[in-house]
């Protein structure tokens, strides 16, 4: 029997974490490819069941809000939040359809879909990234052990070597707040660029002299 001085959990997710390291490269592309649609002016829509949802909505919040330091709010929409939708949809086209219909509605070419599972098999959110791909947008999955159908029907994934749902869920908060900080900076680098002149932009997209 495990007593309160038990470490396995600290233990378990200590080994995970070590072979978690080996996907930071990954989330930093991730929060620089986030920063360049975002800023371009499109959006980021999330969603997960239960403990994911919790995660991905304390992604929106840190986009929409702010990481660390003080920045401009950028549009990041948490789908399982709005529960109205949510359970009207699911009362009129069935549980599975709860995120796809929102991402119809609110989804455009060039925004970007993020579906965290644990299992990466919730068939609401594989529903989800069909309907997102058919639209154009580009689908990241955050999910537990590899190989898992999210994984397949996402454009990229990160996936969690992890026994424990628990420990999966941790190490995607440690995700988000990786991709945050990586979000961050690349949004800092993009504003400390020098503007160039509308004479020199104009060359710099046609290739010719402004008139």
């Amino acid at each position: 029997m495990n007593t309160a001085t038990d470490t396995t959990h600290c233990d378990d997710l200590m080994t995970a974490l070590t072979v978690f390291r080996k996907d930071a490269a990954r989330v930093h592309r991730w929060g620089g490819t986030l920063a360049a649609h975002l800023a371009d002016g499109s959006r980021l829509l999330v969603a997960g069941n239960g403990g994911s949802a919790a995660q991905a909505q304390h992604l929106t919040a840190e986009l929409v809000g702010r990481y660390r330091a003080d920045r401009p709010p950028f549009s990041a929409l948490a789908l399982h939040a709005d529960t109205s939708a949510t359970t009207a949809i699911a009362n009129d086209y069935g549980v599975q359809e709860i995120f796809a219909r929102q991402v119809g509605a609110h989804g455009r070419a060039g925004d970007l879909l993020m579906l965290l599972s644990t299992s990466g098999a919730s068939a609401n959110l594989l529903v989800a990234a069909t309907e997102a791909r058919r639209l154009g947008m580009t689908v990241w999955a955050l999910t537990g052990p590899t190989p898992n159908p999210l994984q397949a029907a996402a454009d990229d994934a990160l996936c969690v070597r992890a026994d424990s749902t628990a420990t999966v869920q941790e190490l995607h908060l440690v995700a988000v707040h990786m991709l945050c900080e990586s979000f961050d900076s690349a949004i800092e680098r993009h504003t400390a660029r020098p503007r160039r002149s509308p004479a020199r932009q104009h060359w710099a997209v046609t290739g010719k002299e402004r008139p």
